[in-house]
């Protein structure tokens, strides 16, 4: 049992393809879900969980996103990662926010999904699976059926020791990755320069058995594409009218 890591990397720097027509003239970021900017769902349920700053970083439509982070007043306290001169994928994104992230295990979350908690905060839940000794990285995982708007084949196997393990060669897996991680800064450590995503380092984990993942007892909203964004926001509605 860690505590709550105290910074988060928000990654925000994609191009939002899977959104257009929507990120048309704005970055996927700020993609409005209920009414509410997808940016501000993350940062908000940061600041709920305790988490004092995050780390956001910025390439598509950058300068609307930092106009945006600058008259926000609320918690956390947001440092950028500019990434207009080359956009450096999930991994190497955090990369170059390093510095500002500093040596201690810190949240990763994509910016493009809104999740609910189940009995108990799910950034909470994380830090109380999080085990330095044994993990480079914690993934929070979702059942397929506990998921709005995905359509996917799934990402893992769930390990009953807490292990993950990737789908294929099987067809499907009933676990998809929620777009949410505790990850040590070590695990960062002797990689290529330049753009690279985040599956080199699971890849690294995978290989010394220190991959984890933790089953979300909430609902996972993927609002990475149009539908799923509609679906998404349907959702929330009822979830409020209920």
């Amino acid at each position: 049992m860690s505590d709550l890591p105290r910074r988060a990397m928000v990654l925000c720097a994609g191009l939002g393809t899977r959104l257009l027509p929507l990120t048309s003239d704005r970055p996927k970021a700020l993609v409005d879900v209920a009414g509410k900017p997808l940016v501000d769902w993350t940062l908000d349920a940061l600041a709920q969980a305790g988490v004092e700053d995050a780390v956001v970083n910025h390439h598509y439509f950058g300068g609307m996103l930092v106009e945006h982070l600058a008259a926000r007043t609320a918690p956390p306290r947001v440092t950028l990662s500019d990434e207009s001169a080359l956009l450096m994928d999930t991994g190497g994104g955090v990369v170059k926010a390093l510095p500002l992230l500093g040596d201690e295990p810190f949240f990763i979350i994509n910016a493009d999904v809104v999740w609910t908690d189940g009995g108990q905060d799910t950034l909470h839940r994380m830090a109380a699976t999080w085990d330095p000794a044994r993990m480079d990285a914690l993934l929070l995982v979702a059942p397929k059926e506990r998921t709005v708007g995905f359509g996917g084949a799934g990402d893992f196997f769930l390990e009953p020791d807490g292990r993950l393990r990737r789908r294929k060669p099987a067809p499907e897996a009933p676990m998809i990755y929620a777009s949410i991680q505790i990850a040590s800064a070590a695990a960062f450590a002797n990689v290529p320069e330049g753009p690279f995503s985040n599956n080199l380092i699971w890849d690294r984990a995978l290989a010394s058995g220190r991959l984890f993942g933790l089953e979300h007892e909430g609902w996972w909203l993927d609002a990475g594409t149009v539908d799923g964004r509609d679906k998404a926001e349907a959702f929330l509605k009822e979830l409020c009218d209920s």
